[in-house]
């Protein structure tokens, strides 16, 4: 029987976890899908604050909630079906609105998979405002950081000639406790917008910008373009609201 260890170094900031790839984890190209390297991700930064004492009821109750704003991923390679990994992940010195975490997926040997850096908004869940990172007096602050291999999460260009792909009604089964899509989702509306032609693609980046929730019953309609030259496809998800998200893939 497989056994998956969690533990930290012994900064108390690194927060390690072993995984698997399972099959249903995997695209039909058996590689980890971008629902779930977001799910994954998310699920551990929340395990790493749980493991702290500051599991969401207690920031709940303290008048906080952490919600993912930007990430950036770099594939290294993406790791297949009923491939073990390690995913690393720990808080680096926030910016003044939002708190910065880095994640690593790495072959058991150490080799990197996938490496990722994201930031998050801190918010008071009744007021619906942001709070100053300077404010989160729950923990000790972080003031180290680290050299990232892979883009800088940031504004994306989106082009302004973008190709009608598909719309979807955002269903119950979408939403999670915040009251809206959970942002793991988005990475499945992402790729239900890849093209046939680049499924199999060698990913080598990957950028997703959170701009305004998806609630239930809204209907998502989620437009694309096509860079060949930059190699560089373009995925927006709107609503009747706005734009929900925007993200970028390149390939080599």
């Amino acid at each position: 029987m497989d056994d998956y260890r969690q533990w930290y170094d012994d900064d108390g900031i690194t927060f390690h976890s072993e995984h698997k790839v399972q099959f249903s984890q995997a695209d039909s190209s058996k590689r980890l899908s971008f629902f779930e390297l977001l799910k994954i991700s998310s699920d551990m930064a929340v395990e790493d604050y749980a493991q702290q004492g500051l599991d969401r009821d207690t920031l709940t109750a303290h008048g906080y909630a952490c919600l993912v704003s930007r990430v950036a991923f770099r594939f290294h390679r993406i790791p297949r079906e009923n491939e073990r990994y390690v995913f690393t992940t720990y808080e680096e010195k926030p910016e003044p609105l939002q708190l910065v975490r880095a994640y690593e997926f790495a072959a058991p040997d150490g080799t990197p998979l996938v490496t990722g850096i994201s930031s998050w908004l801190l918010v008071d869940p009744a007021a619906h405002r942001i709070i100053p990172t300077k404010q989160f007096d729950l923990r000790k602050p972080v003031e180290t950081q680290k050299a990232h291999d892979c883009l800088k999460y940031g504004k994306i260009a989106v082009p302004d000639q973008l190709d009608a792909c598909y719309e979807r009604t955002i269903l119950y089964s979408d939403i999670d406790g915040n009251g809206h899509v959970n942002n793991a989702r988005y990475g499945a509306f992402m790729a239900d917008a890849i093209p046939a032609s680049l499924r199999g693609a060698a990913f080598t980046d990957f950028r997703l910008n959170y701009a305004k929730e998806a609630k239930l019953g809204e209907t998502l309609r989620v437009f694309r373009h096509i860079d060949e030259d930059a190699k560089r496809l373009t995925i927006v998800g709107r609503t009747d609201g706005g734009t929900s998200f925007e993200s970028e893939l390149f390939w080599s």
